[in-house]
């Protein structure tokens, strides 16, 4: 164990003070104890002389391990930075401090629980010194609120008025030392252990809080909506959902995302959780990402990010597998940082010449070729598919392309008209590489039907860019089926969110049909009434195959009228 002083919050300590530091480091409690009186009457001694508040951290085997001239929040020790805890553990040191009467309320402040929060301390003390630099222990009880010890520690979950700790009632120092602490911190982590919020931790599990933002113009319900698509995405991912936040700004924060009150929240709510992963339903800068991490202690993910992951798991051919590594390259590229002129001094003049390439550049230029190496495979799957549809234009093949929000239940169409077997999930995302599949409509002309990708809302631009030479098939289709999950709350939304999509490809203004699936699981008036609203409606069910006869004629009506159209452009 590597025991420290740190004074970089203070300067200008006399020789005589610092030694005073010195032989504190020495000290060593004894296991059952809190602290004891001989260290509460040195350091209120030392804070009375210095003016300055004095934070001891100490292991559960009352060995010293830190002296901070400072706030417990200023305390940096490997033991605290390194920590990374679950239900049911705490991180085995405590923190001892002084407070000066006069500076602050009785007990410990806000910002000090945070602290405990945050790094899960096993309990934390505030030393109370009066004027003169001492305790009372001969005086009456007036003077022990003066001049106490306040102890806090945390709770298995959340008490009545909301608080994940518990400050007990000021002591003397000697009752303070008296406390059976050995005894009390192990019955804290077994009641840890019994209550655990939300679902048990198993392991290599990835445990997530999600994190919304109301901004101007939004309502509270629509942004609950999107955080409820989030962990559709989240466990999607394989992540387990264990909290949600939200915070309404005009604004998002410039350097943290969210305002920095949330941001202690949201680190409190990690702790209380037992979470490794916060996801944020906005994308974030790299500054933002940075700051984030720092201040909660786990991984911080965007939206964008996590689809990137959902597509990285369900990519399978060459060509889907190589359009999800052009769209992570092209979301790191702009977040590769560096930390400093050293990571920077390229190019010619006074201060740049010496050792050359850094990392960092090594780095940026290996990405920017690999990206160059993907777009010029992007380009050929582009040409190998204009030679494909070049081929159903001389065989006179019409295309019929599935278009929609991502599960409304497109293979699953796909596989009830083409007898196919299509992988189907009820998942975001199930489907992510896209097949053709070639059926005939009631006068027996042969039709070929194509599944792509689904939409979502705030589809990244960068996954449309990357994934351009599939979903061009989209653009190029003769007729779109428009696949609707009629039974969800939010329909519109989505209608809204793949007309968006469709905008940035060009191809809104397509011949289309609007094809009202899971007609099992809505009402008929919300069926009639979205009938109304949408082009060329047809109901079904394709899991239970109703309506699908009515498609294939409706199929058939609509390619007739384009036919003509085609011959007249050519």
């Amino acid at each position: 164990m590597h025991a420290k002083i740190d004074l970089s919050k203070v300067k200008g300590l006399k020789k005589s003070e610092l030694k005073k530091l010195q032989r504190l480091l020495q000290e060593r409690i004894p296991e059952g104890s809190v602290l004891t009186m001989d260290l509460a009457e040195y350091m209120a001694d030392f804070s009375h002389e210095t003016g300055e508040v004095l934070s001891v951290t100490l292991n559960r085997r009352g060995q010293i391990v830190n002296i901070t001239v400072g706030q417990p929040k200023d305390v940096d020790t490997p033991e605290l930075r390194g920590f990374r805890s679950g239900p049911g553990r705490l991180c085995g040191q405590r923190i001892v401090y002084t407070s000066l009467n006069g500076h602050g309320h009785a007990g410990p402040s806000k910002e000090d629980l945070q602290c405990l929060a945050k790094h899960r301390l096993d309990a934390l003390a505030q030393i109370k010194v009066d004027a003169d630099g001492e305790f009372s222990r001969s005086r009456g009880e007036q003077g022990l609120l003066a001049d106490a010890v306040y102890i806090a520690h945390l709770l298995p979950s959340r008490d009545g008025e909301g608080k994940i700790w518990k400050v007990m009632e000021p002591c003397t120092a000697r009752k303070a030392q008296e406390l059976e602490f050995d005894k009390m911190i192990p019955a804290l982590e077994d009641e840890f252990r019994r209550v655990v919020p939300g679902l048990p931790i198993a392991e290599g599990e990835e445990r997530a809080v999600l994190v919304g933002l109301i901004c101007s113009g939004q309502d509270s319900w629509q942004v609950e909506d999107e955080l409820d698509e989030l962990a559709q995405l989240a466990k999607t991912a394989g992540a387990t959902v264990c909290g949600r936040l939200t915070q309404a700004r005009l604004q998002p924060d410039p350097r943290q995302f969210l305002g920095s009150g949330k941001v202690q929240e949201l680190a409190l709510m990690v702790q209380e959780y037992g979470a490794n992963l916060v996801i944020v339903d906005h994308e974030l800068n790299h500054n933002q990402q940075r700051n984030l991490e720092a201040a909660v202690g786990v991984k911080v993910l965007d939206r964008t990010e996590l689809i990137l992951d959902i597509f990285a798991q369900r990519a399978h051919t060459r060509e889907g597998k190589l359009q999800v590594e052009l769209a992570q390259l092209k979301y790191l590229y702009p977040r590769l940082v560096g930390k400093g002129l050293t990571l920077s001094r390229l190019g010619g003049g006074i201060g740049t010449r010496g050792p050359g390439e850094t990392k960092l550049e090594v780095d940026r230029r290996r990405i920017r070729d690999r990206i160059n190496l993907l777009e010029r495979e992007t380009s050929r799957i582009r040409s190998y598919r204009d030679t494909q549809r070049r081929r159903r234009i001389t065989e006179e093949l019409p295309v019929v392309s599935l278009t929609g929000y991502t599960n409304s239940g497109k293979s699953t169409l796909l596989n009830s008209l083409t007898k196919s077997e299509s992988i189907v999930e009820d998942k975001l995302f199930a489907t992510l590489d896209p097949s053709t599949r070639r059926t005939v409509l009631p006068d027996n002309s042969p039709v070929l039907i194509t599944d792509t990708v689904g939409f979502i809302k705030k589809l990244p631009t960068s996954l449309i860019a990357a994934f351009g030479a599939t979903l061009e098939e989209v653009g190029e289709a003769d007729v779109l089926l428009h696949v609707v999950d009629a039974s969800h709350p939010n329909v519109m939304e989505q209608i809204i969110s793949v007309h968006d999509v469709l905008s940035e490809l060009h191809a809104v203004d397509k011949p289309m049909i609007s094809v009202l699936n899971k007609s099992d699981k809505a009402r008929h008036e919300d069926l009639a009434w979205l009938a109304s609203q949408l082009p060329n409606p047809v109901i079904v069910s394709a899991r239970d195959r109703t309506g699908l006869g009515r498609l294939m004629e409706k199929i058939q009506e609509v390619l007739k009228e384009v036919k003509p159209q085609k011959r007249s452009t050519a």
